[in-house]
């Protein structure tokens, strides 16, 4: 199984600063891709919702509220668990994709 999070390329292209490097990416066709393999291998794609991925602290469930882009790590006022973000959002979306798996 392979869990991915429906990323809106439009509203990432919103950032200024970012916008040139989010088109060159080419997300969409990636994805594509990614399914034709997943059928092609009789792999199960799961694709969930972006929100709050890495707001929400996975040890705890505690959403920290949003963050700049500039911050990559942060600690959970909660739980005190400290994350990178890139793996914490990794992870909640892998829970997500688990969850709706049942």
């Amino acid at each position: 199984m392979i869990v991915i999070e429906d990323l809106k390329t439009k509203n990432l292209m919103r950032n200024h600063h970012l916008a040139k490097a989010i088109a060159n990416a080419s997300w969409y066709q990636f994805r594509v891709m990614l399914e034709y393999k997943c059928d092609w291998y009789g792999k199960q794609l799961v694709v969930v919702s972006a929100n709050n991925t890495s707001r929400i602290c996975s040890a705890c469930g505690h959403n920290g509220g949003a963050k700049p882009l500039a911050i990559r790590e942060w600690t959970c006022h909660q739980c005190q668990t400290h994350h990178d973000r890139d793996i914490n959002a990794a992870v909640n979306i892998l829970k997500r994709g688990l969850k709706a798996t049942g």
